[in-house]
């Protein structure tokens, strides 16, 4: 059974930074591309950061060069930090695993506010 599960969301004040962590389990995590989602408020889910199985990333234009994504095998965890976090990126973020293409597994999601 795969199990995905987040943590290090929370409160931050605009400008802050946070470090997201997620850990799989199952033996998924070497062969599938990582990647990070979250939904805002009122909002649809939308792709924050990814990670292939070899490292090549890949970011949303509202998070280049502020967000980092990483992955760690031995670990079975892929990271995201988040720098210079901003209101706007005040939502539920969502860990996702992907196998395959057609072949989906999502955490159960971690809050981040960003508020001052």
């Amino acid at each position: 059974q795969v199990q995905l599960e987040e943590s290090g969301g929370g409160s931050v004040q605009p400008g802050g930074s946070l470090k997201l962590s997620c850990v799989t389990s199952g033996r998924i995590f070497i062969s599938s591309q990582m990647g990070w989602y979250r939904q805002p408020p009122g909002k649809e889910r939308e792709a924050v950061a990814s990670i292939g199985t070899v490292g090549t990333t890949m970011y949303a234009d509202s998070v280049k060069g502020r967000f980092t994504i990483s992955r760690d095998n031995a670990k079975n965890t892929v990271y995201l930090q988040m720098n210079g976090l901003k209101p706007e990126d005040t939502a539920v973020y969502y860990c996702n695993a992907r196998p395959a293409f057609d072949l989906n597994y999502w955490g159960k999601g971690t809050l981040v506010t960003v508020s001052s």
